[in-house]
């Protein structure tokens, strides 16, 4: 292959490795393992307003599994209470249903670095450019090092600023924002989320720390 073509090909490879890092940490998070550790995890905060740790487990993945599903919002605003009150106010049910669009476009972006990766892998592995292909992945692992270190000390400086800006990115005006009260912030608290970007980071990381020192391209 063309020196030229390989070199910019594994330049996109560097490119695509932190989307791929970042969003695979994003869909494990998104399955019903995160709440079974997260809710168990020392001094996470009881609800004051009556959610049992089980009922917490109940809800939250039933929740989690409405992002990736592809079901309606009447899968979250038909759920209801024993006593027949919903679960989440129409308010709650739009804010998830945006979160949703958010988390299925990431999802779709993660499927095409999946594919791009692969492809391009099994070309170089073919096309004689395996360990320019190497060096591209291994530039990403720093690269996405690099990403997730900047990010980590803007939200460790405030880590609610960084959450209100977060949103402020992907959501509109105060969509997002919801009383203590209510059925979204009982399950998941900030506490939830400061764990689950501690978490996302720590997966992102070690992928990273794995592609940055463990690939060595022949030169």
């Amino acid at each position: 292959m063309n020196k030229t073509l390989s070199t910019l090909l594994s330049f996109l490879v560097t490119l695509i490795i932190p989307i791929f890092l970042l969003m695979l940490g994003v869909r494990i998070l998104l399955t019903p393992a995160f709440p079974e550790v997260e809710y168990r995890m020392p001094n996470f905060p009881e609800d004051s307003y009556g959610f049992t740790q089980a009922e917490r487990l109940q809800w939250s993945k039933i929740s989690i599994e409405y992002l990736v599903n592809n079901e309606g919002p009447e899968f979250l605003g038909d759920l209801t209470f024993e006593n027949g009150n919903p679960l989440y106010i129409e308010r709650e049910v739009s804010h998830m249903v945006d979160v949703k669009v958010l988390v299925k476009f990431g999802l779709r972006l993660w499927l095409w670095a999946t594919g791009l990766l692969v492809g391009l892998g099994v070309w170089a592995k073919f096309g004689q450019w395996w360990q320019t292909y190497l060096l591209g992945a291994k530039r990403g692992g720093w690269l996405t090092l690099i990403l997730v270190t900047v990010l980590g000390i803007i939200a460790s400086i405030n880590f609610w600023a960084f959450f209100e800006q977060f949103h402020h990115l992907f959501f509109e005006g105060d969509t997002w924002i919801f009383y203590y009260s209510d059925t979204l912030i009982r399950l998941f608290p900030m506490r939830f989320w400061q764990d689950a970007f501690l978490m996302e980071g720590i997966i992102v990381v070690g992928g990273g720390l794995a592609l940055a020192l463990g690939l060595k391209p022949e030169k």
